[in-house]
């Protein structure tokens, strides 16, 4: 093959390279960027150089729009949503902007033609870990659907140096190791370092009289730091608009002390460096020991400083006098982690720019919006008030000023009601005072919005009911979703196919209701015949990546029966265990009988100080030995447990699954959006009454999902009456028989004392009644392996799963927050 050259300067005649869409082009610009930018040529090219000079030829085509969005965005004036999130969990970029170019497979020619690994290119961009799940994720999902609806917008978050952590298991058990994704570079970023704020800790605040002779405030602070930007361009799907990712990394003031370094103090002369930078370092660090809830306050406090400098900014540079601020932003708090944004942009209006309190608070109320994402309340953001006051002395006060004037208004709406007052304070009092984050949340903004109908309706009768009763008109509901780009058209190619094939184009990209035709095909023989050899091939391809990467080895002809999470107690991934447990004692009791063959696919973190969500982890790789092991099951169960679940990982998951476990317990999941990923490529359901489970139910259709257990009505009556899961250990001798296996030693090499923790809290508390749910858990699963039995109709069903899917696209979920909360209207930018 004659080695490719770099390009010689373009006639005006021909196509730019930079920015030109034809195979051509973009085979030249490949070479360019692998010549130029990464001083390489092909022989002596490492696969990182390859993947560099794919993502940069990628990254031209996006730049090209994004500048002339901004132009267009400046020039209107454009209202803006600025999405406050202290998690971006993004998935690798190269896949999905190529997708989103339109081009992919232009790409991909153009790689063969230049004997390249299309694949191996893709596969070797690291994954930016910036979230440690389901929030993060839905933050990266509604970047993708603002871009694609064309609504101005900017992202504001953390660049952490170190994102959530890679997961390796050894002998069966999670460690934890750095996710170091910027060793080898970030071509998708643009560093910005004139755009830098400075951000305070510390200190005391000062009264004073200003030049009306009116008194303001003045904090004095014992630290600063700067907060410098990094951009990322966000593009659209199939249209101009490229919206701004804004990430912050922490830098000391001032790095070098060189009157330190001169009288010998040579770890003073880089102490400031180190601590400023140390604010960004890792995402989410242990928060129990007292340091690591400082360092995530000064976290938090620091991004949505800068972010609120940088809105300010633009506002004035741009629109003008801070009057029409509210009308400028709409910016939305994506939980509790931002809301130290409604202190701060008082704080800045008050102080920086001399507006008193009731318009300042006018224009904060106005402009802030808060989505809950939690009904478990020992999971609402709290500070230490002590902390809080040696941290942000100032913001203390507003807090304080914020509370007193809401408490009057509670007192006038709610006549001698202390008790109500005293629990919509934002200030929880007691012998160690806290400051209540949702509390501020709800009164800092003008709208406020639940992630599902059960969910939204369970915020205003539990957790924010008083606020409810305040302020009813405040509370909406916003079902969450997924965008179909990512995971189907990227992860799901040959379904992405089949589908656009069936329905005569591919306008369910852009519009997931288009899927509707599928059903008008759905009992189609010939289309139920390639939908499974479709889900076949992913199962192939899962199974060959898991037996390389976690040495099990699985029948791609068995039912794919996967749970992929957050591994936490109210997900109910011991209950999964109970019934694979069930499973292998029933096959070894009964060997003869016609089972269904079944490969039990897990997947998901431990937070790291969690213990026993560390030992669900080690259960289930402990049974996995064991079972995998036998020979008398082999033919009809595997358990396998997929290291480190992330995006690039679900990527290869969504698409295999046959059956996706989506089975907390009822009332407890706010949403949950792996549920929407699993349905979307095909698997079917089984699940309680919980989250966006009420509402995919209700789309998909009742014989399409497998329900099973209580509703959250029932979890609440049963609560009320006084759980005892004793009773249900003691009343069924299958799952005492579970249970007691797990106990005997079987699972841990004859160690009776390893599992006892869990199966102990299972007996005696089970705040999640795991032992309630079972039997109906097994007798749906039951249901299942008869469904199994029939391929025809399991395909039919996996194809109206796919085809009533619509509803849980981010695009309608991103429409639904433009209409009914943001009040803003695109604004297109022509390609």
């Amino acid at each position: 093959m004659t080695q490719a050259q770099p390009s010689e300067p373009l006639s005006p005649a021909r196509e730019h390279t930079r920015t030109g869409m034809s195979k051509t082009a973009f085979k030249q610009a490949y070479i360019d960027n692998l010549f130029y930018i990464q001083g390489r040529f092909r022989e002596v090219a490492t696969p990182h150089d390859l993947y560099m000079a794919a993502a940069f030829t990628a990254r031209d085509r996006l730049l090209a729009r994004w500048v002339k969005s901004a132009q267009i965005y400046k020039t209107s004036h454009a209202r803006t949503v600025c999405y406050l999130s202290a998690e971006f969990l993004l998935g690798p970029h190269l896949a999905n902007n190529l997708v989103n170019l339109g081009i992919t497979e232009i790409a991909r020619e153009a790689s063969e033609e230049l004997d390249l690994d299309f694949d191996a290119i893709l596969e070797e961009e690291e994954e930016p870990g910036l979230g440690n799940g389901g929030l993060g994720r839905l933050a990266a999902c509604f970047m993708d659907s603002l871009s694609t609806l064309g609504i101005p917008t900017i992202g504001y978050g953390i660049r952490y140096e170190f994102g959530i952590f890679d997961q390796v298991i050894e002998n069966g058990w999670q460690v934890e190791k750095s996710d170091t994704w910027l060793r080898n570079g970030n071509p998708w970023e643009i560093p910005r370092p004139k755009i830098c704020f400075p951000v305070l800790y510390g200190g005391h605040t000062e009264q004073y009289r200003n030049h009306d002779g009116q008194t303001r405030a003045r904090w004095v602070p014992e630290l600063e730091i700067s907060g410098m930007a990094y951009d990322t361009p966000i593009l659209g799907y199939g249209v101009g608009n490229v919206n701004l990712l804004r990430l912050w990394k922490a830098e000391a003031s001032q790095s070098f002390d060189f009157q330190a370094f001169n009288v010998g103090d040579y770890y003073g002369a880089v102490h400031a460096k180190i601590e400023a930078e140390t604010i960004s370092k890792v995402l989410y660090p242990n928060d129990e020991p007292e340091a690591g809830k400082e360092l995530r306050l000064k976290q938090q406090y620091f991004f949505v400083s800068c972010s609120m400098q940088d809105m300010i900014r633009l506002h004035l540079n741009t629109v003008g006098p801070l009057e029409s601020f509210a009308d400028k932003f709409a910016a939305q708090l994506n939980d509790t982690h931002p809301a130290l944004a409604v202190a701060e942009l008082m704080r800045l209006f008050m102080d920086d720019h001399d507006i008193p309190w009731e318009q300042a608070w006018d224009i904060t109320r106005n402009t802030f919006c808060y989505t809950n994402h939690t009904l478990l309340p020992e999971a609402l953001e709290t500070w230490s008030v002590r902390l809080f006051e040696r941290l942000l002395p100032r913001h203390l006060e507003i807090v304080y000023e914020i509370n007193r004037r809401f408490l009057d208004e509670v007192r006038v709406h709610f006549l001698c009601d202390e008790e109500r007052v005293a629990r919509m304070s934002l200030i929880a009092e007691g012998d160690h005072r806290r400051i209540r984050m949702a509390n501020l949340a709800v009164v800092g903004s003008h709208a406020v919005n639940g992630v599902a109908a059960l969910h939204s309706e369970l915020v205003k009768t539990t957790i924010l009911k008083d606020f409810f009763d305040l302020w009813p008109e405040k509370f909406h509901n916003v079902t969450n979703g997924v965008t179909p780009r990512r995971f189907v058209v990227v992860s799901n190619p040959r379904l992405s196919d089949l589908i656009t094939e069936t329905c005569g184009n591919d306008r369910w990209i852009r519009d997931l209701s288009c899927l509707r035709e599928l059903e008008r095909h759905a009992d189609d023989p010939d289309l139920q015949t390639r939908w499974r050899r479709v889900k076949t091939a992913a199962k192939q391809d899962l199974a060959a990546w898991l037996e390389r990467n976690a040495g099990v080895a699985l029948d791609p002809q068995a039912l794919f029966d996967v749970q992929a999470k957050r591994l936490h107690e109210y997900k109910r991934q011991h209950l999964n265990l109970l019934h694979i447990v069930r499973f292998y004692q029933r096959i070894k009791l009964n060997p003869n009988q016609d089972f269904v063959p079944r490969v039990f696919i897990f997947g998901g973190k431990a937070a790291p100080g969690y213990y026993l969500a560390k030992l669900i982890i080690k259960l289930i790789n402990s049974v996995a030995e064991v079972i995998n092991h036998d020979p008398q099951v082999n033919g009809f169960i595997r358990v396998a447990f997929m290291p480190d679940f992330n995006v690039k990982n679900g990527q290869r998951l969504y698409p295999a699954a046959n059956l996706s476990e989506q089975i907390s317990l009822a009332g407890k999941e706010a949403s949950g959006t792996g549920n929407m990923k699993f349905s979307m490529n095909g698997a079917l359901t089984i699940g309680t009454l919980d989250g966006a489970n009420v509402e995919i139910r209700e789309e998909v259709g009742a014989d399409n999902f497998f329900l099973f257990g209580m509703n959250a009505a029932e979890v609440h009556q049963k609560q009320i009456e006084g759980y005892r899961p004793w009773d249900y250990y003691h009343g069924d001798h299958e799952l005492k028989s579970d249970i007691d296996l797990i106990n005997s030693g079987l699972f841990s090499h004859g160690d009776t004392n390893l599992f006892r923790p869990l199966t102990d809290h299972l007996i005696n508390h089970d705040p999640f009644m795991v032992l309630a749910d079972y039997r109906a858990y097994l007798e749906c699963q039951e249901r299942v392996s008869e469904a199994w039995r029939n391929p025809s109709n399991w395909d039919r069903m996996s194809i109206l799963n796919v085809a009533r899917m619509g509803k849980f696209s981010s695009d309608r979920a991103i429409a639904e927050y433009a209409d009914h909360i943001w009040n803003i209207k695109p604004q297109p930018v022509d390609l």
